[in-house]
């Protein structure tokens, strides 16, 4: 058969392959071109370093520099004296001293490199959201928010039984899958609100509270059903970790950890264990998600978890988010709310604007004295 008379299946097959070779070719020349920019960066940055430290160059060089590469170069972008400083920074973040770009660090994008260095301080810290940057594909936009949120400083915190309970590795890498606490503070609800409505929350802002469990997680449902000998028991959330290769079961409360709430996750273990689970899945993992800071309740955790046979872990959730110390001082209290509008309202007693809003802010006490 000649060239011109290929059959569709046989051209299907071999487009396949050459688009899959395009594909690979486009990924290596893009991942070539970014370690040869981090490269001239880190360069740069090193040798501005070392003069700096051998001849005291300052701002005045750096400001130089970037207008005269910029004449010699007038189409070459990233040459801004900002940017020629981050260079600089990008280099002593790493550690002085080193002569070459660290591999790792050539594997993602200059601008998610700078973030990091610009964010987050601690080099353990930086290493670790660059490794789950390549290992999850972030872009800019989600590792900003992973960095906000602090993924690192949250995560293997929960206090759990994994190390007595789950073979190794198994128990390492679901203790790091676990956060404390979980922040759930893009559900805009009050703190509070009912599990119920936690729960139905979480459901309608599945797409942000799968972000904030972490990848692996896949929804297998809320409200499970169990029958157990003619009686219904209902599992809150029910996940599938697709690395762990297993269920797990999530039991969410409003109110701080009981004792009585690890026999309970004991025992949906044991049922999804034998009434849900393949032969090939792993065993079942629970969280019991509360509504408390643990510090002060650690032995108390403890105690209600050892000796059981389940794998569970106890985390603490928040619906707001806690704002820096340094930044309280920023913000008025109520009372302060509250003056100011009662100045601008007796200001406006004679409009009808006036009466509107007085209406308003005494609906608005009366709520506040009722605690709604």
């Amino acid at each position: 058969m000649s060239e011109d008379h290929i059959e569709y299946n046989s051209y299907g097959a071999f487009l396949y392959v050459v688009r899959e070779r395009v594909q690979t070719a486009r990924i290596r020349a893009s991942l070539s071109a970014n370690r040869e920019l981090l490269e001239l960066y880190w360069d740069i940055g090193r040798m501005i370093t070392e003069r700096q430290n051998l001849e005291g160059w300052g701002s005045a060089v750096i400001k130089q520099l970037s207008g005269d590469i910029q004449c010699e170069f007038p189409d070459l972008k990233g040459f801004s004296e900002r940017n020629i400083w981050r260079m600089r920074s990008f280099y002593v973040a790493q550690g002085e001293g080193l002569i070459k770009l660290p591999t790792v660090l050539a594997q993602i994008p200059w601008a998610h490199n700078i973030l990091l260095v610009e964010k987050v301080k601690d080099p353990t810290a930086r290493l670790w959201y660059v490794r789950q940057t390549i290992e999850h594909g972030w872009s800019h936009n989600v590792l900003s928010m992973h960095v906000e949120q602090q993924d690192y400083e949250r995560k293997g915190h929960a206090v759990t039984n994994f190390e007595q309970t789950l073979p190794s590795p198994q128990s390492d890498l679901a203790q790091e899958v676990l956060k404390d606490p979980y922040l759930f503070d893009f559900l805009g609800i009050a703190d509070d609100a009912r599990e119920r409505d936690v729960e139905r929350s979480l459901i309608l802002h599945l797409r942000d509270f799968l972000l904030e469990l972490g990848s692996g997680f896949a929804f297998v449902g809320n409200q499970v059903r169990l029958d157990i000998d003619d009686e219904d028991y209902y599992i809150d959330l029910l996940f599938y970790h697709l690395k762990l290769r297993c269920y797990f079961v999530i039991d969410l409360k409003t109110r701080p950890f009981a004792v009585e709430d690890a026999g309970k996750m004991n025992f949906y273990l044991n049922a999804v264990d034998d009434l849900m689970c393949h032969p090939d899945d792993r065993p079942s993992v629970g969280l019991v998600l509360c509504r408390e800071k643990k510090g002060s309740r650690r032995m108390t955790l403890e105690y209600a978890l050892r000796g059981l046979e389940k794998p569970i872990g106890i985390s603490g959730y928040q619906l707001t988010r806690d704002l820096p110390d340094d930044l309280r001082p920023s913000f008025p209290s109520v009372e302060e709310i509250e003056n100011e509008i009662a100045e601008k309202v007796d200001a406006a007693d004679n409009s009808d604007v006036g009466m509107m809003v007085k209406e308003l802010a005494t609906q608005y006490r009366t709520k506040q004295d009722a605690g709604l």
